[in-house]
């Protein structure tokens, strides 16, 4: 019976162990994936536009401690990526992002992003008004 439990518990040690890799594999694949959509360099240009403010003296402090709250954030992003596609899917989107066009769109999708929401930004003003009228 001893050896029975034994075996039991050295196949879920083996079980739980080999889950964890998959989603250690996972979270990395996923962190990859988000930072060749172009958010690492949107996230280190808000780094270096956040630290201009600072005195010549402590941004060397500055940028080593703002560059270790990114493991945080990807993180974060990892594990809400990771609710939305399944591992296959990251690997499609990884292997989309490694070719000509998406690196175009990771290239460009920064600057898309910012005009949309100057355009959503207008529209919503302009529903504004609309509403107003028929207040």
């Amino acid at each position: 019976m001893k050896k029975v439990l034994f075996v039991c518990l050295i196949m879920l040690a083996f079980a739980t162990n080999s889950n964890a890799q998959d989603a250690s594999e996972f979270k990395t694949k996923t962190i990859e994936f988000i930072k060749l959509t172009g958010a690492a360099t949107a996230f280190d240009n808000a780094i270096k536009q956040l630290g201009a403010m600072v005195s010549e003296e402590n941004k060397e402090a500055y940028f080593k401690e703002a560059n270790e709250t990114l493991v945080g954030l990807y993180d974060k992003m990892a594990e809400l990526y990771m609710s939305e596609f399944t591992q296959p899917e990251i690997d499609e989107l990884i292997k989309f992002y490694h070719t000509d066009l998406g690196k175009k769109l990771a290239d460009k999708q920064l600057k898309l992003t910012q005009r949309a929401m100057a355009f959503g930004q207008s529209w919503g003003i302009e529903v504004q008004g609309i509403a107003a009228k028929y207040n």
